[in-house]
Order: C-alpha cells, then sequence, then structure tokens
C-alpha cells in the first residue's frame, strides 16, 4: 500500500489558479508590465486616468476618449450625502481602512447600476469607484479632525483634487504630477493578496463592491498594505536613536541581529530589486530638497545601504528594497498622515481590482471552474470510517 503523501502548505505560492491579461512581474529581473507596457515608460509618460482606462480596457485610449473618460471621473467624484453622514456617526478613532472597508458598500447601495452585471455596467461601476474611493477617505481625514469635507475642484487632476480634498491645499503642479505617478506605480500588481480575495469574491457572481469591499479588508492585514507606514515609524524611531547618520550601520546591524526587520526591504515576488522603488527613490531625494525634508531621504539611504551590506554578508543578496521603502517619506512630505497610507494604496490600487474583476467575470476562454473553490487536508481528530461517539453532555469526562 502506498504511503500518502501530504501536500506542503504553501499559501498557494507558486500554484496559477488563473489566466491574467492585466499584468505581468519578473521577478528575477525586476521588471513589471501592466498590459504589455513597462511600469518605468508609464511612470515617465502616463497618468494615473490614462493608466486606469489602459487597465480596465486592455489599451491606451485615444485622446478624446481619455478627455471622456477623465470627464467620467470628474462627474463622480461627489459623494452622496447618506454616505457623508453615515461617517458622520463613526468613532473618530476608526482606523481609516475600516471606515473605507465600510463605506465601499454604501457606495454600491448608491450605484444606480449594481444589479446590471453587463461588462459596459461593471466599467461604470469601475470608474465610481475609481473616483469615489479617493474621497471617501479624504472625507473621514477632515470629518474625524472636526472639519467639513471639501467639494471637489473640477479644475483639479485626479491626483491634485485628492491632495487639495484631504489636506485643504492646492498642491503644487509638480507634486501633483509626483502624486499622479505615485498612483500609476500603485495600480496594479497581479495576483496579490487583495486581488485575488476581489477575483474569489466575484467569482461566486457577487457584484463588484463586494469584491471590492473583501480587497479593501485584504489590504489592511499588517503582512499587505502598511509596509510604508511601518518605514516611516521606522524611520522616527531612527531620528531618536542615532545621533548621527554614521551610526546608521550600527543600528541596521543590531537589528538584524535581533532578528527584526528593516522595514521596506525584501519582497515576496521579486528577487532583485522593485522596479518601483527606484522611481519613487529619486522622487523622495527632489521631494526632501523642496520640502525640507532631505534628512529624511539621506537616512533611508543610509539604512538601505547598509541593510544591502548586512544581507550580503548573511547570504541573503535578494533582499532589496520594494516599493514601501520610499514611498511612505512621499506620502508624509506631501501632507499625507501615516495612517492614510494605506488608504492611499486602494486610491491607486481600486483601477487594478476593478479591471480584475471585470477579467474575472468576462474572460473570454476560462480554463478554471467559475467558482474558486480549494481542497485542505484535514488534519483534526478522526475516528475511524464511522466518525467518533456522540455523547450526551452529562456523561462526558
Amino acid at each position: 500500500m502506498e504511503k500518502e503523501v501530504r501536500v506542503k502548505n504553501t499559501g498557494l505560492r507558486g500554484v496559477k489558479v488563473a489566466d491574467t491579461r492585466i499584468s505581468f512581474i519578473d521577478g528575477e529581473n525586476g521588471i513589471l508590465i501592466y498590459r504589455g507596457y513597462r511600469i518605468e515608460e508609464l511612470a515617465e509618460r502616463s497618468t494615473f486616468p490614462e493608466t486606469a482606462y489602459l487597465l480596465l480596457n486592455g489599451v491606451l485610449p485615444g485622446r478624446g476618449q481619455l478627455e471622456a473618460f477623465e470627464d467620467e471621473i470628474r462627474a463622480a467624484r461627489h459623494l452622496p450625502g447618506f454616505i457623508v453622514d453615515s461617517m458622520r456617526t463613526l468613532p473618530v478613532k476608526a482606523d481609516p481602512m475600516d471606515v473605507l472597508q465600510a463605506a465601499v458598500p454604501l457606495l454600491g447601495m448608491a450605484d444606480p447600476d449594481l444589479a446590471d452585471e453587463s461588462r459596459e455596467a461593471n466599467v461604470r461601476k469601475a470608474v465610481r469607484l475609481i473616483a469615489r474611493v479617493p474621497a471617501v477617505v479624504a472625507a473621514w481625514n477632515r470629518i474625524r479632525q472636526g472639519k467639513e469635507p471639501l467639494p471637489p475642484d473640477d479644475g483639479l487632476t485626479h491626483a491634485a483634487n485628492f491632495l487639495w480634498q484631504l489636506t485643504g491645499e492646492k498642491p503644487p503642479a509638480d507634486m501633483a504630477r509626483d502624486f499622479d505617478v505615485c498612483l500609476v506605480l500603485h495600480a496594479d500588481h497581479t495576483f496579490n493578496a487583495s486581488t485575488f480575495a476581489c477575483r474569489e469574491v466575484v467569482s461566486t457572481q457577487a457584484h463588484m463592491y463586494a469584491g471590492v469591499a473583501a480587497g479593501v479588508g485584504a489590504l489592511s492585514g499588517s503582512l499587505h498594505g502598511g509596509a510604508n507606514a511601518r518605514v516611516m515609524k521606522m524611520l522616527f524611531q531612527v531620528e531618536r536613536e542615532v545621533k548621527s547618520e554614521d551610526d546608521v550601520g550600527r543600528w541596521v546591524r543590531d537589528r538584524i541581529e535581533r532578528g527584526e526587520k528593516i522595514m521596506g526591504m525584501g519582497h515576496a515576488v521579486y528577487k532583485t530589486f522593485d522596479p518601483r522603488s527606484k522611481i519613487l527613490k529619486e522622487m523622495s531625494r527632489r521631494l526632501g530638497d523642496q520640502t525640507g525634508h532631505a534628512s529624511w531621504y539621506r537616512l533611508l539611504t543610509r539604512i538601505e545601504e547598509e541593510g544591502l551590506r548586512e544581507f550580503e554578508k548573511r547570504g541573503k543578496s535578494n533582499i532589496k528594497s520594494n516599493v514601501d521603502f520610499y514611498s511612505g517619506s512621499v506620502y508624509s512630505m506631501m501632507g499625507i498622515p501615516v495612517d492614510i497610507m494605506t488608504p492611499v494604496f486602494a486610491i491607486s490600487r481600486v483601477a487594478g481590482w476593478c479591471s480584475h474583476v471585470i477579467e474575472e467575470k468576462f474572460a473570454e476562454a476560462q480554463e478554471k471552474p467559475a467558482l474558486y473553490r480549494p481542497e485542505a487536508e484535514y488534519v483534526g481528530h478522526y475516528c475511524g470510517a464511522i466518525g467518533c461517539s456522540y455523547e450526551p453532555v452529562e456523561l462526558r469526562a
């Protein structure tokens, strides 16, 4: 009789569960592609609305198509009044990600296309989510401070309008462009945890808002979203504990020897530098000079350099900086609070989530069952083929 071999628990790592045409990662060579386009080129030449159009529709838009798409986003920015009213009833110390996850189903209730499952209706839902998720995040940030949410400014770009509604200040054009690039960089990343959550939920034929709410929930977990906020907390700790930049090496070495992580270094997929990190590193340097926070950039580069050196000594040369390492400093320099950084991730990633929802619902040739239904290896108590004998409660020891 052959001995049964148990399947190792992998967390689905390396298991291909579906086809996608939306994005691709070559972790060995540090390549990220959206619909065939390298992330470096999109960051340099595209905008977030154009990239969102690409993710949703599979092609770059023409001039008229892009303008119409931007107009649709602009027209959908206003939040229904009952959603703002509901946020006013929430505890002011509620986590912004919990508020966002609670708001997404409310947005669905206000969507006239909620019950329409045609592809065209799902694209319209995606546009509303792309427009309104930033509005929810900005409104909550002001409500919790005892301030009134600000109306959208139709004269501002998608990126600039969010910074305006969040902070109450119109951002300089170059800062708005930098934030737009950040949104491009975070818009999709294949079957990460939150994207898979979206796809798994809508595989049951649930609507887009149910899937996106699941994505927000997955992103709220400490092993997925929030790493850039933890990088900033680490940076503040270094500022407190390190007397000079020359002592950073000792701080990094001591941290690694204690078995603690260098936040923002290492990635589940990339075995070399994350291509997004290189773009954000230069952005952090530039913004540091402009905003008076150049010391943050200098400290981060020293932490990165010392971390790379220490990991190399330990035979872990594949641990390098990822997208979160410099993005936290970039967001802080833009006036974004640390606990709003993960919601900002959602503001960008909602474009990818919606694109994956549509692909899951309308893939031309599904080579998988319509419903995700993995199996598990039972390792619990077992009493033979007939099961355990149930005893009345008064007879149990």
